[in-house]
């Protein structure tokens, strides 16, 4: 059986005061199975202060963005060595919101995983189609340009250190969400393109996860299907409460 993941991408919320309290909540409610592990994404501002307070064995910090380069004139961009130096062993790569807000390319994001690779840094690639796109039958023509793109020269023995994220862009943060069926259906998609493309014979070890409107009520159902290996938590991370229940119904439904 693959390990599971869980991610929580707090995006751009929480201060110091509440960062803590979040993350002194989870150490004491949050009993972790050895078959999961757990990574907390918060802002770039958090992550030294987090670092001495995550106490909990399989619980590990990572970064929601990173520039492809070690360092030089890029204002405002932090760089894999400074993420490294800091503690952190994960990185969102591709998320929709980079794309779609900040205009990156599949160009950009195939720079970004390669470099975080070449640094030590265990990326979390995010695909996913737009509301239009899936109403137009072409959510796996989308899927596989992304995956072509962004694997670009990318060394495919790496790729057992690479989580994948199905995050139809129509349901991340929008409360809509794919069924059940949807997910499975594009996750046993996205492990058939690893086997079309990559020349590897671990490819049923690659974790492949879902993100978008991950919440309490529709873990379950989602945990069910065989190749959804876990979740990106969005908003339902921001509360331990939540966030605990979440991985709570994960591992019980998996068994780990």
């Amino acid at each position: 059986m693959r390990r599971g993941f869980i991610g929580g991408n707090w995006k751009m919320n929480k201060l110091l005061k509440d960062a803590k309290e979040t993350v002194e909540n989870l150490n004491k409610n949050l009993t972790l199975s050895r078959g999961i592990d757990i990574v907390i994404f918060p802002p770039y501002t958090l992550i030294y202060f987090l670092k001495d307070l995550i106490n909990l064995p399989n619980m590990f910090l990572g970064a929601q963005n990173m520039h492809w380069e070690e360092n030089g004139a890029f204002t405002g961009e932090i760089s894999p060595l400074m993420l490294k130096d800091l503690g952190v062993e994960y990185v969102i790569i591709g998320h929709s919101e980079r794309r779609k807000l900040f205009y990156e390319t599949d160009e950009i994001i195939n720079k970004k995983l390669i470099s975080a690779l070449k640094h030590g840094l265990k990326p979390l690639l995010c695909l996913g189609e737009s509301f239009e796109e899936r109403k137009k039958g072409l959510e796996k023509e989308v899927i596989e340009n992304q995956f072509k793109q962004d694997f670009k020269k990318v060394p495919m023995n790496f790729l057992e250190n690479i989580i994948i994220a199905y995050e139809p862009v129509w349901a991340i943060g929008t409360g809509l969400n794919a069924t059940p069926k949807e997910a499975e259906d594009m996750h046993k998609f996205i492990r058939g393109l690893i086997e079309k493309y990559a020349n590897i014979d671990f490819v049923e070890k690659i974790r492949i996860i879902y993100g978008g409107s991950v919440r309490v009520e529709n873990v379950e159902e989602l945990s069910l299907k065989e190749n959804i290996d876990g979740f990106l938590v969005g908003g339902a991370s921001l509360r331990s409460d939540s966030f605990s229940r979440i991985i709570e119904i994960f591992n019980e439904v998996k068994g780990f």
